[in-house]
């Protein structure tokens, strides 16, 4: 199934995001990842960034009724755009001295960062596309990972538009 990350600019009102997720709940799409964050520049609005799979037909249904909503401002499907998309994630990895080099070169290679210690655990955020974050999740895996946390995927319209090879060079980049 196509992946989908859709953007929905709304008014910042009670409710709104119940009915957005609705309208996916009614349909029977999973949503993958879902954040909202009130916009820096306009507390009125809030943006609704989500990531589901399934048919594009579907999707460009459900695209139509969430511009039909109210509150919704504005609705852009990112699955045919070049974009930035990034996630966070925090993960704490059990350590010890025989293999706390080991996990130092492996948060080094994917330039995370050590945001606690412990004597038998390490807490480590790292940012980055999905594909970026489930690669550290397996090669962490075997220390014995004792809790994750990820936020869910932002994504925004990159500002120029790229060529299929400097698209796959700016992936293999990030």
């Amino acid at each position: 199934m196509p992946r989908h990350t859709i953007s929905v600019l709304v008014e910042n009102q009670f409710g709104v995001l119940a009915r957005v997720v609705g309208l996916f709940a009614g349909r029977g799409f999973n949503i993958q990842s879902l954040t909202v964050n009130e916009e820096p520049l306009d507390p009125t609005v809030s943006k609704i960034v989500l990531v589901t799979s399934g048919p594009d037909e579907i999707l460009e249904q459900i695209n139509k009724q969430l511009n039909k909503l109210i509150p919704v401002i504005k609705v852009v499907d990112y699955q045919a755009v070049d974009t930035v998309e990034r996630e966070m994630m925090l993960v704490k990895v059990s350590v010890d001295d025989r293999n706390r080099a080991e996990l130092d070169s492996i948060i080094s290679a994917f330039r995370g960062h050590v945001v606690d210690i412990g004597p038998r655990a390490v807490t480590v955020e790292v940012t980055g596309d999905t594909n970026k974050i489930q690669a550290f999740i397996a090669l962490v895996r075997p220390f014995g990972i004792k809790e994750v946390v990820r936020t869910g995927s932002v994504a925004m319209a990159r500002s120029v538009q790229l060529n299929n090879g400097a698209k796959r060079q700016a992936r293999e980049d990030s």
